[in-house]
């Protein structure tokens, strides 16, 4: 029998026990108040990992209407979801033709590859060419064509329209941070481009200097503050919240969790939630809290892979089914957990319904 013909519709999925709010007014303030830093020159947006997890669907069209107009992903198959609302051009793929594939598919929907290396130049030029975007590596020493390959032919026969470099440690008061600058202004002087660009989130807080042509931020759009400068300037974006999905009464001597890594001194009401590190919420927030309104629950016991148990003793009115707020203040975050504020937005799971 095929089950294909006989089987029924599947019903819509009841609501979700996590979901992602995005603060869309942020996200598009953010980029404006990076764009203005930037001074003369205009910032992108590194669209990434999904939008460093938050969805590329979501915050694609708020950027592109914010008045971003150059999008940055890492892998080719992450342009599919950004094609669908920018322009092909405006689209450009940091890793680059690392196979004949690549730049076919480059040439065929129209995406800017960057590229890193001879061998990828001249793969560029055999597939047909056409504009594209060429990074060099001044310091940091990951993608990027070595500087003493900058006056090969194969560099020279590209119609390079962005000329590229990547700050290591921009999000420190670093003096590679000037070796940087100073290296790239001598690959502009020799590569022929149609516009320049050197700096990153971090990057456009050290000033004119850095900007060039175009920035490319990232993790600041998202929430994420990698200098203190831009500390009164990036606001908040993402907002994860997880439902309870049970309510116990613990007795006093009471384990929970895996190990018992807690135990209840007296009776107590604890809330089961759905969360855990299969959703981006790593054991080391384990001695965190979440919150429902002003009040604080502190986690009780291990972060499980799908689970959390919180104290409801400071919200004796929260029930089954009702949200609690998932602390997502990166920099604060950040620093309570030890993770990075990129860890911490690129690691939410797929279950939050965005």
């Amino acid at each position: 029998m095929d089950r294909r013909k006989t089987s029924k519709p599947m019903p819509e999925l009841p609501p979700p026990s996590l979901r992602l709010r995005l603060d869309d007014g942020a996200l598009a303030a953010n980029w404006r108040a990076l764009d203005a830093m930037s001074g003369a020159a205009h910032a992108g947006a590194a669209v990434k990992a999904d939008a460093y997890g938050l969805g590329a669907g979501k915050v694609v069209p708020v950027l592109r209407d914010a008045g971003a107009r150059d999008f940055f992903v890492a892998h080719w198959s992450e342009v599919p979801d950004v094609l669908r609302h920018v322009d092909p051009a405006q689209v450009a793929v940091l890793h680059g033709p690392v196979r004949a594939e690549d730049a076919a598919y480059a040439r065929s929907v129209g995406v800017r590859p960057v590229i890193n290396s001879i061998a990828q130049a001249k793969r560029w030029t055999e597939a047909g060419g056409g504009p594209c975007h060429l990074m060099v590596d001044t310091g940091i020493n990951r993608l990027g064509l070595s500087l003493a390959d900058i006056g090969d032919p194969a560099i020279a026969a590209l119609d390079v329209d962005l000329l590229i470099s990547h700050l290591a440690s921009a999000d420190e008061d670093s003096p590679l941070n000037a070796r940087q600058l100073a290296r790239f202004r001598t690959v502009c002087a020799e590569i022929p481009a149609q516009r320049r660009s050197l700096a990153n989130s971090a990057g456009i807080a050290l000033g004119p200097d850095f900007a060039f042509d175009l920035t490319r931020p990232g993790i600041a759009l998202y929430g994420g503050v990698p200098r203190g400068e831009l500390a009164s300037t990036i606001r908040q974006v993402a907002y994860p919240q997880a439902a309870v999905i049970q309510v116990r009464e613990l007795a006093a001597g009471d384990g929970v969790g895996y190990n018992a890594a807690f135990t209840a001194a007296e009776a107590m009401r604890a809330g089961v939630v759905s969360l855990g590190y299969a959703d981006g919420f790593l054991r080391c927030r384990g001695p965190g809290v979440l919150r429902r309104g002003e009040a604080r629950l502190p986690l009780l016991g291990k972060v499980s892979m799908d689970m959390v148990v919180v104290d409801l003793g400071t919200a004796p009115e929260v029930r089954e089914g009702d949200w609690l707020d998932v602390p997502f203040e990166l920099p604060t975050q950040a620093e309570a957990s030890g993770l990075s504020q990129y860890e911490l937005l690129t690691t939410l799971g797929r279950r939050f319904r965005r």
